[in-house]
C-alpha cells in the first residue's frame, strides 16, 4: 500500500462530522450564508488557541453576543457599541480591546471590498502571488482599524500563521468537514495549518526533521504533502489530526498503521 493509499483510507474513516466535535469548524455548519460564515469562520479560527473547551466557550459567547446574522451586526453596531458588548470579554491574551477591534476591522473589510473573500483575491491579483502574501493584504487591512493583539498572526514574521492557514481550509474546500463557501482560491494554493499534532504528523510522515514550528516547516510539510496529492495539498489535514486531538485516537496508533505497511505495495 503506498502512502497516498494510505492517506485516503484515513480520509474515507475520520472526514466525517462525527468527528468533528470538538472543533471550532462546528460553529461554521450554523451559517448557511457565505457572508456569515466567513465572519464565523474568522471569529472561530482567531480563538483557535488553548484548551478546546474553552476555545468552544469563547466563540460561542462571541458568536452569541453577535445574533443570528453576524453580517448585520458588523454592519449595524458602531465601535462603540462593540465595546460595550463585549466590555466584560476576556480569554486567554485577548481582552475588549482585542476582540472589538478585530471586529471593527472585519467590519471595514467587508465595507471596502464587499467580503473577506474579495479582500483575500485581492491580495493574490499578481500572477506570482501566494497564500502569504494574500494573507498580509488582509492582515494590513485589518490592523488599520486598531489592534487585533494575538487575535490575527502577523504573515510577514516567522510565524507559522496556523489559525489563518485554518481558516482558509474551512472556505476554500468543500468536503464532508470543510463547508467552503469561496470559490475564487484553489485548494491548490493553501498551507498547512500547523499545530503541535500536524507537526508531530509531519515529521511521521518524514516531510520534515525540523523542531521549529514556524513557517519554514509549515513549507515543508505541505511540500510533502503536494508530491501526494499537488491539488489539494491539506485534504488530509482534519483526518490525520484527528490522532492527537481526540482521546480515543491516540498519536501511538497513528505510527503503527505507517508502520505496518511500510514499504508495502
Amino acid at each position: 500500500m503506498d502512502m497516498k493509499q494510505k492517506l485516503e483510507d484515513l480520509y474515507l474513516t475520520y472526514n466525517t462530522r462525527e468527528f468533528v466535535d470538538p472543533d471550532p469548524l462546528l460553529f461554521l455548519y450554523d451559517y448557511p450564508d457565505k457572508k456569515d460564515r466567513e465572519i464565523a469562520g474568522m471569529v472561530a479560527s482567531s480563538l483557535a488557541y488553548g484548551q478546546v473547551a474553552l476555545i468552544m466557550k469563547a466563540v460561542s459567547h462571541v458568536l452569541v453576543k453577535m445574533g443570528p446574522s453576524l453580517s448585520d451586526y458588523l454592519d449595524t453596531r458602531t465601535q462603540k457599541d462593540m465595546a460595550y458588548d463585549f466590555k466584560d470579554f476576556v480569554y486567554r491574551f485577548a481582552k475588549q480591546e482585542h476582540i472589538v477591534s478585530f471586529l471593527w476591522g472585519t467590519r471595514n473589510v467587508v465595507k471596502t471590498f464587499g467580503s473577506v473573500e474579495a479582500c483575500f483575491c485581492e491580495g493574490m491579483i499578481k500572477p506570482d502571488a501566494l497564500v502569504w502574501d494574500a494573507l498580509d493584504f488582509l492582515y494590513c487591512r485589518m490592523e488599520c482599524a486598531g489592534k487585533t493583539g494575538h487575535l490575527m498572526a502577523d504573515p510577514e514574521k516567522a510565524s507559522a500563521c496556523k489559525r489563518s492557514h485554518l481558516f482558509l481550509r474551512w472556505m476554500v474546500r468543500n468536503d464532508a468537514v470543510d463547508p467552503g463557501g469561496w470559490d475564487q482560491i484553489c485548494a491548490a494554493s493553501l498551507m498547512i495549518p500547523l499545530d503541535t499534532h500536524m507537526h508531530r504528523i509531519g515529521q511521521v510522515l518524514g516531510f520534515t526533521q525540523r523542531k521549529a514550528a514556524d513557517r519554514k516547516t509549515v513549507v515543508e510539510i505541505t511540500t510533502g504533502f503536494k508530491k501526494i496529492l499537488p491539488e489539494d495539498p491539506v485534504k488530509y489535514d482534519f483526518c490525520l489530526t484527528r490522532f492527537g486531538i481526540r482521546k480515543s485516537l491516540d498519536m501511538d496508533h497513528l505510527k503503527k498503521f505507517f508502520a505496518q505497511n511500510q514499504g508495502k505495495r
